[in-house]
């Protein structure tokens, strides 16, 4: 057994004095501690970052297209719903990414699609008005290719609408579409919960949008069926759902008609080089394609000085962490000025006693990163299980603190915690090189 390894193993099992005792459960504390809220620290940056961005796919897809010209207009602007290069994406394949290196794991697979969905959409902006008071609202069209996944999720009552086929005797006239509620049905509208809340709507509730179209005033009646929740409060309280048909009779558009399209990949790492190849290869240059960070940056960029946040956090405590070490490993080679002085008049060198406490050193921290895996991951359990750690969700856009378990970074942080530590336990060892055999034998 190598000499250095033996003796460090000994020193550590024989430290019983109440004092090196002491100093080692100390050690090991700060180090725990340091691992434990390393790793919370991740979960939760992790979960933040999945969570809210997943709202924000799931509302508004992963890449839009729309008319090249949209973003200089207050109206959208009308693109056809059965364009050519529809087919084209749906067929995008991960090998015709050029110069893409795909990190998507499910290219293995027999199909390896880059688009997973693609849906047409309208918006139409109008002012809701009831009884009692009113508001802005944007009115968001859906049709029968909308995936309902996210937003039945979002429900906290009522059902998703029921879409109806584009009628050209619907059209809107001049002044009013109202022409007699009692004998036709109202199309359904899914308002958000805040919405709800201020205009003091439920479920049935009937309300009436007014627009203004070519300089004359329109309005529609619409039936509550559906309330959401996403809790992205800035963006509920201005968008409600309804069939694709009704917002496309507002702008006067026809059935082949639709403001845009939203795209969902399976490679949200890869979003970017997909939105450059859709745009640069698939669409015509009167088209536009925008991923959803690019047309709604200010979240995104909130999300993103999370990380900044996370590594101030990583680099605070790992410098505790070896500072901590630093310091008791001092403390350790002077408690043991004798045994170095004994060890180095029996004609051991310096580069061997100083791998003993390099290695007493390593085994303290193994012992804390251990413990602190244990504490930490096991706190971040609990709060995936039990979400004890309640936010405020008009500031936080979620009313819980989300984790999420990313294994690879866990592994990293422990990983290179140790490697780090002990790269600067080498610093105390070089006292070693003071001590001379004489004077450590004199030393009480």
């Amino acid at each position: 057994m190598n000499l250095s390894l033996f003796i460090a193993k000994r020193v550590a099992a024989g430290g019983q004095k109440s004092f090196t005792r002491t100093i080692l459960i100390i050690a090991v504390f700060a180090v725990a501690v340091s691992i434990a809220v390393m790793l919370i620290a991740t979960s939760l940056v992790r979960g933040f970052k999945s969570e809210i961005s997943s709202k924000m796919f799931g509302f508004w897809g992963h890449i839009h297209i729309t008319s090249a010209i949209s973003t200089t207009s207050i109206e959208p602007i009308p693109i056809p719903r059965n364009a050519e290069y529809l087919s084209r994406l749906a067929g995008l394949s991960v090998s015709q990414l050029v110069g893409d290196k795909p990190t998507n794991r499910q290219t293995d697979k027999p199909t390896n699609r880059v688009i997973t969905h693609v849906q047409a959409y309208a918006t139409k902006a109008g002012i809701i008005k009831t009884a009692t008071d009113f508001e802005g609202i944007v009115l968001k069209g859906v049709g029968e290719d909308f995936d309902w996944t996210f937003v039945e999720k979002s429900l906290v009552s009522g059902k998703k609408i029921s879409i109806v086929g584009f009628q050209l005797s619907d059209t809107l006239n001049p002044k009013s579409e109202i022409r007699n509620p009692k004998l036709e049905a109202l199309p359904e509208v899914i308002i958000s919960q805040s919405t709800a809340d201020r205009l003091f709507l439920k479920i049935g509730s009937k309300f009436s949008v007014h627009f203004v179209r070519n300089n004359a005033q329109q309005e529609k009646v619409f039936s509550v069926c559906g309330i959401y929740k996403t809790g992205l409060e800035e963006y509920d309280k201005k968008f409600a759902i309804v069939p694709l048909a009704e917002v496309q009779k507002l702008l006067g558009w026809s059935e082949n008609q639709v403001a845009g399209f939203e795209v969902f990949v399976n490679d949200l790492d890869n979003v970017n080089n997909i939105n450059q190849y859709i745009y640069k290869e698939i669409l015509p240059s009167d088209i536009l394609s925008q991923t959803i960070r690019e047309e709604q940056p200010a979240i995104f960029d909130w999300l993103d000085l999370q990380d900044v946040n996370e590594r101030v956090i990583l680099i605070l405590m790992l410098a505790v962490c070896i500072i901590n070490m630093i310091t008791v490993l001092l403390i350790l080679i002077l408690e043991r000025t004798k045994m170095v002085g004994v060890l180095k008049s029996m004609g051991a060198k310096n580069s061997v006693v100083q791998r003993i406490f390099l290695i007493y050193g390593i085994i303290i921290v193994g012992v804390g990163v251990v413990a602190g895996n244990i504490l930490g991951l096991g706190l971040v359990w609990l709060e995936q299980k039990f979400r004890f750690i309640k936010l405020t969700e008009a500031d936080y856009y979620l009313s819980y603190a989300p984790v999420q378990f990313d294994w690879m970074r866990i592994l990293s942080i422990n990983i290179g915690t140790w490697i780090l530590t002990a790269l600067f336990l080498l610093l105390p060892t070089f006292l070693i090189l003071k001590i001379t055999p004489v004077k450590a034998l004199r030393f009480k």
